[in-house]
């Protein structure tokens, strides 16, 4: 059997239950879910996808609104820009793409805020077409299973892409299995810290397996800095207070934040950067 063959039946059978693999579930559900989920664990991702497809089911319903409706409705998932960007695609989407989420990956990365793999996975997934869809998960089941590595070490999109394209069927339908099989294969199985090779399918064929698990040697990937103390943990601090308020927050509210003045001043001038936060009179909103 071939690893694709291998994989697809594998996660047939033991692939998770999950609200963006429902049959019928529309391809906006895939892009705003696709989005969530950067960064953000699926259990957190769950509940918030459902309260968003529910107040805004298309993308006009969500570009109908306010962008600071959208950061507000984010809540906790971190990574706001990441609504921001989403009401950006959805207007785009209304006015350039007749409300319809297009299938076409080129298409797809012209809009604001959509990278290489969430334009992929939205290709791949809501229309089935045959692209080789790329995360953390298939890139470390990928470096083990077949390069006989601990890790994958730092990302290449253009290697990456080649390494899935090669462990693709021709056909769609099981290449879009293959996609969501290894991703989820190494979501749960293959994981970073503890793999459980007991119950692995590719157990038998794993080169890192083969090779008696190896350390890893390699250039590695960036670590992300402590979240604890950060100015990333100020601006989610700030947020909260806007959030949390249906008029202007006073900038003495907004210094009662924290105890790092000098921490506070630059998350809060990241924020208006970043169009997250505007000034307005009497204070600070959302967009």
């Amino acid at each position: 059997m071939t690893l694709s063959s291998t994989v697809n039946a594998w996660f047939e059978q033991h692939g998770r239950t999950l609200p963006w693999r429902e049959p019928g579930f529309t391809a906006w559900g895939t892009l705003v879910s696709e989005i969530m989920l950067q960064q953000t664990p699926v259990a957190r991702v769950i509940p918030r996808l459902e309260t968003w497809l529910t107040r805004w089911p298309t993308p006009a319903a969500l570009a109908a609104e306010p962008p600071g409706e959208a950061v507000r409705a984010w809540e906790r998932l971190g990574y706001p820009r990441r609504a921001l960007a989403l009401h950006a695609a959805a207007t785009e989407i209304v006015e350039k793409h007749g409300g319809v989420v297009p299938s076409d990956v080129t298409v797809l990365l012209g809009l604001p805020g959509i990278g290489d793999y969430t334009a992929r996975a939205v290709a791949a997934f809501a229309y089935g077409l045959r692209h080789p869809v790329v995360d953390t998960n298939v890139r470390r089941v990928i470096a083990r299973a077949i390069a006989g590595q601990g890790e994958a070490g730092p990302p290449s999109t253009r290697r990456d892409l080649a390494a899935m394209e090669a462990l693709l069927p021709e056909d769609a339908a099981a290449a879009q299995l293959t996609n969501a099989g290894v991703m989820e294969l190494g979501a749960i199985v293959c994981t970073a810290r503890a793999p459980r090779c007991e119950v692995c399918p590719l157990a038998t064929t794993c080169a890192w397996r083969a090779a008696g698990y190896p350390d890893y040697e390699g250039p590695r990937a960036a670590v992300q800095k402590k979240f604890e103390g950060s100015d990333r943990q100020m601006r989610g601090l700030i947020m909260a207070e806007l959030r949390a308020s249906d008029i202007p927050v006073t900038r003495d509210e907004i210094d009662r934040v924290g105890t790092d003045a000098a921490q506070r001043g630059r998350a809060l001038s990241g924020l208006l950067k970043d169009g997250l936060v505007v000034a307005v009179s009497g204070g600070y909103e959302l967009p």
